[in-house]
């Protein structure tokens, strides 16, 4: 769903939503965040920190959610003490906390509890959607991003944040995305395991090629793209197979990961797992060529320039149409430019069903970005842009259309048959 229209939610329920509201200037957002659920149909609760209060008022939220708001008051008499905790977490289908501070976060990732909405997480099992905001110095910093690792590795929906004016009136990434993009998000996690019974084969990250024990050829591809893509396919309940290249990342909750550094490698690990697969996604950036030969030794600078003779890798995607003649078959192209005609013809070489391309031009999305646009092109019909946001919610909209091609697939399939 774009930023101006939310699909309805899949399973065609309305979902009980418990809206966590945590300090900072976004918190006046909640309001418009309680009236789109609403407007979706959902039933929403409130709980804000006490910070939260200070910027949006309990009765604002109490009337417009048509339900108390939950706060430190919770121990006050006449109410149920140290059992509302479990009574709200009970309640609820969806713990979405907009915005989530730093604190939030890190309280989140370590099991701390310093008030009711992080006590109230603690006894939450369902789904969680945490959408941060705070400055961009703030968001950048590693322990923080530690710790936002480890929530995704739980598998909680990590949306945003997103780039733009913040409130100290500079310009960077810390802004709480949009509300309509938080409740598409919600919605997502509400919906069905789609893929239940499916495999999803994902490969993501670069690969190195060595010369020699200390240096390699390789490229600026961070994996981050391909882990979001694996992380979609696990949340939507596929058996999710990561074939990962060399890089520095979490591996999402309920995938399971094979680790390479060659193209070599790579091959060798997909054409193992690809005959089983559904469905197979070449995010990964393979170095197209490697050195011929290796040296066992480091090359020494006084030897002089050496002379590196190279040959061309194995293309594993067109490989996959022989090993794997009924998978929905997936590219990715990173390119300077590309036109339709191009893509065309490399759909044909590759053999595949869908190719998805990302401008690595760019400095603001693509290689090492949270960020990404891309464009989807199919055989037979327009290409389809898909504007820049985070890579997670790329995933997510990359995903309803590689699940729309799965069902014509069949669908043809049981034609065929008939």
């Amino acid at each position: 769903a774009s930023a101006q229209t939310v699909a309805a939610p899949r399973d065609g329920r309305s979902a009980r939503i418990l809206l966590g509201v945590c300090g900072g200037i976004a918190a006046y957002k909640a309001a418009e965040l309680v009236r789109r659920f609403r407007e979706r149909g959902h039933e929403v609760r409130c709980a804000l920190t006490p910070s939260a209060a200070r910027f949006v008022s309990p009765l604002t939220l109490e009337v417009l959610s048509g339900n108390p708001v939950y706060s430190e008051t919770y121990l006050e008499a006449g109410r149920h003490g140290e059992e509302e905790h479990i009574v709200a977490a009970a309640w609820a289908d969806l713990l979405c906390i907009a915005p989530a501070t730093a604190h939030m976060l890190s309280s989140l990732a370590l099991g701390l509890a310093p008030n009711f909405l992080s006590t109230l997480a603690l006894a939450f099992r369902g789904a969680v959607v945490v959408a941060p905001a705070m400055h961009s110095v703030m968001w950048e910093k590693a322990p923080l991003q530690t710790n936002v690792d480890e929530l995704r590795r739980h598998g909680v929906v990590v949306i945003g944040p997103d780039s733009g004016p913040l409130a100290s009136g500079e310009f960077g990434l810390g802004r709480m995305s949009d509300p309509l993009s938080i409740v598409t998000a919600c919605e997502r996690s509400l919906a069905p395991r789609s893929l239940a019974g499916r495999t999803v084969l994902i490969t993501a990250g670069p690969t190195q090629e060595p010369i020699d024990p200390v240096r390699y050829l390789g490229n600026r591809s961070s994996g981050k793209m391909g882990f979001a893509l694996a992380a979609e396919a696990a949340r939507r309940g596929a058996r999710t197979l990561l074939v990962a290249g060399p890089v520095a990342l979490p591996t999402p909750s309920g995938v399971e990961r094979h680790d390479v550094r060659t193209a070599l490698e790579m091959e060798k690990v997909v054409h193992d797992l690809a005959g089983d697969s559904d469905l197979i996604v070449m995010a990964a950036a393979v170095a197209d060529f490697r050195p011929a030969s290796y040296e066992t030794h480091k090359i020494k600078r006084h030897q002089g320039t050496p002379e590196i003779e190279l040959v061309a890798n194995p293309d594993i995607l067109a490989s996959l149409a022989e090993l794997a003649p009924n998978a929905l078959r997936v590219g990715f192209a990173a390119e300077s430019a590309l036109t339709a005609d191009e893509a065309e013809r490399k759909m044909r070489a590759k053999n595949v069903h869908l190719l998805i391309a990302n401008d690595i031009s760019r400095g603001d999305i693509g290689f090492g970005s949270d960020q990404n646009e891309v464009i989807v092109f199919r055989p037979e019909a327009p290409p389809e842009p898909i504007s820049r946001r985070p890579k997670a919610e790329i995933a997510g909209v990359l995903f309803d259309r590689f699940e729309t091609s799965l069902r014509s697939r069949l669908s043809e399939a049981r034609s065929t048959r008939g």
